[in-house]
């Protein structure tokens, strides 16, 4: 089978890692792939946003099989257009991706068919959220509506901050049309699990729980970044409370998206809020998460393809989706200054043991040498008996990965053994 990835980080190298088990894959492209990707999958430089690119490709190609990992071509439409030459996909039609590709479509959602989340307002005038700010419970979320690379989500702790934010999304538009309207929601207390789920629109089978760590800093201090490391899996998502979910909120969503004429096929994330009054949704995402992803996929001992095709075909129920009893921790190694300015071209060099246990997110191709070209540039993962051998091993695997400025936190699932303990 000749098999196309559109996207070019981290969360695309674990997949394509993975799809490579399947004997019956012969080629894999990735569009656009990164250096690191190319010592797995064959890079071709088309934009993942380029979606007539992407279709000529795949129609020139013969493709049999398209996986669209990230937010943005499934919400332009990647998949409809490549259903449309006849090539199945592995995600959803742009009309199920507008679950992440707009908070306000997505809370309005939860809101009519009783799915637990935080209390919201929806604006798209300036003056209202401001009037609404002066007596809103403190502290407050404020959240674009539209994708923003993971960023367009701040938590105001006073009610200068909240004014300061959304004035930020609507009037200086620091995420474009993304903030021409948002969401303000109440705060919402608790430990926080990311839980991703195949679903054929029908069936739904979670993935192992995992725990991200946002923050820049040690003990979750700093700016927010696209995820510094993740364990998996998450200890305070226990048994009961993945049955809870089950019937509270995976199968209430699937419900709803299907009587809204919107069937989801693919990967949907859940964000969990663990809260005092049960779980909520803080959000969803119409895809794998990154860089959960690079620790849930490890843990995977069914095979890929067979369940992403499954998830297309319906067939769901029948396909076999088994997790190994185990944990696994990734370490981010970033470019020093990461998530503001940070420097970039600097070679990257690693053993050949983290050569086999990276993913590698921010880094190209010059002159024959594989350098950093991003903020976040690799991902080591470990797997291992229990969460403390996993952690233990993902930091002495990620000292084999050097370059220049890199930088990481050095307490990555030490909250996870706390809460294990």
């Amino acid at each position: 089978m000749k098999l196309l990835v559109v996207g070019g980080g981290g969360r695309e190298h674990a997949i394509i890692k993975k799809l490579k088990e399947n004997k019956t894959v012969e080629k894999i492209y990735a569009l656009p792939g990164n250096g690191g990707i190319a010592a797995d999958a064959e890079c071709v430089n088309i934009s993942a946003t380029d979606i007539a690119g992407i279709v000529n490709f795949a129609k020139e190609n013969a493709i049999d099989y398209a996986v669209v990992a990230p937010d943005d071509p499934l919400v332009l439409g990647a998949v409809d257009a490549l259903n449309e030459i006849g090539i199945p996909c592995f995600g959803p039609k742009a009309n199920a991706a507008i679950i992440e590709g707009s908070k306000v479509f997505s809370k309005n959602l939860m809101k009519k068919y009783g799915i637990p989340t935080a209390a919201y307002e929806v604006f798209d005038e300036m003056e209202a959220a401001l009037n609404y700010l002066e007596t809103a419970p403190i502290p407050t979320v404020i959240k674009a509506d539209g994708l923003a690379l993971g960023k367009g989500v701040i938590i105001a702790n006073t009610r200068q901050e909240a004014m300061d934010a959304v004035k930020s999304m609507m009037a200086e538009k620091i995420f474009g049309k993304s903030g021409e309207h948002i969401v303000i929601e109440e705060f919402l207390e608790g430990p926080e699990v990311s839980v991703l789920a195949f679903t054929d629109g029908k069936t739904v089978k979670p993935m192992v729980s995992s725990m991200d760590h946002k923050r820049i800093g040690d003990n979750d201090t700093g700016l927010n970044t696209g995820g510094m490391g993740t364990v998996a899996p998450n200890p305070y998502y226990t048994a009961e409370m993945a049955q809870q979910c089950m019937k509270e909120i995976f199968l209430p969503t699937i419900a709803a998206m299907n009587a809204e004429g919107r069937s989801f096929q693919g990967c949907l994330y859940f964000g969990l809020m663990l809260t005092p009054k049960g779980p909520k949704v803080i959000e969803y995402n119409c895809r794998f998460g990154d860089p959960e992803t690079q620790v849930v996929l490890p843990l995977l001992e069914s095979d890929l393809l067979t369940i992403m095709q499954a998830t297309t075909n319906g067939t769901l129920a029948e396909t076999e989706v088994k997790f190994a009893d185990k944990h696994a921790c990734c370490v981010i190694l970033a470019s020093n200054g990461y998530p503001t300015s940070y420097q970039k071209g600097f070679e990257i060099t690693m053993s050949p043991e983290a050569a086999a246990h990276t993913y590698v997110a921010g880094a190209k191709i010059a002159d024959g040498k594989l350098v950093t070209s991003g903020g976040r540039v690799t991902g080591t993962t470990a797997v291992a008996d229990t969460l403390e051998q996993a952690i233990e091993e993902a930091y002495r695997i990620s000292d084999g990965v050097k370059f220049e400025n890199a930088y990481r936190r050095s307490d990555i699932g030490q909250r996870a053994l706390k809460a294990l303990n």
